[in-house]
């Protein structure tokens, strides 16, 4: 699956570079069954998705489930191929935020 690998998420429209990688460098990683895992800040879960084909057009759609400040959290989101190395998504939380996202292969 093209989306399997470790993303290193570079930037997110709502929140700084400070914030996005306040514990660990901000990631996703997404195992070839569609599985994973990603963090940025306070914010951490695991991912559950696949790739949706849509006409030429194809993205890899997710639910997550996980934590904000120790509290729980999950949303759903996206993720679309720039090119081989790097990705635009977005990441919402339910019934709350979304932000947009750009992440660069860390590895495959």
């Amino acid at each position: 699956m093209q989306y399997s690998g470790r993303w290193r998420i570079a930037e997110m429209a709502m929140w700084d570079s400070d914030y996005l990688d306040m514990e660990v460098e901000a990631y996703i990683e997404i195992e070839p069954s569609g599985s994973g895992e990603f963090q940025f800040g306070l914010v951490s879960g695991q991912i559950d998705g696949g790739v949706v084909k849509d006409g030429k057009d194809q993205r890899f759609e997710f639910t997550w489930d996980g934590n904000d400040e120790n509290d729980s959290a999950s949303g759903s989101g996206w993720l679309k191929l720039k090119d081989k190395n790097s990705i635009d998504g977005e990441i919402k939380f339910h019934q709350g935020d979304r932000s947009s996202l750009v992440a660069k292969r860390i590895s495959s």
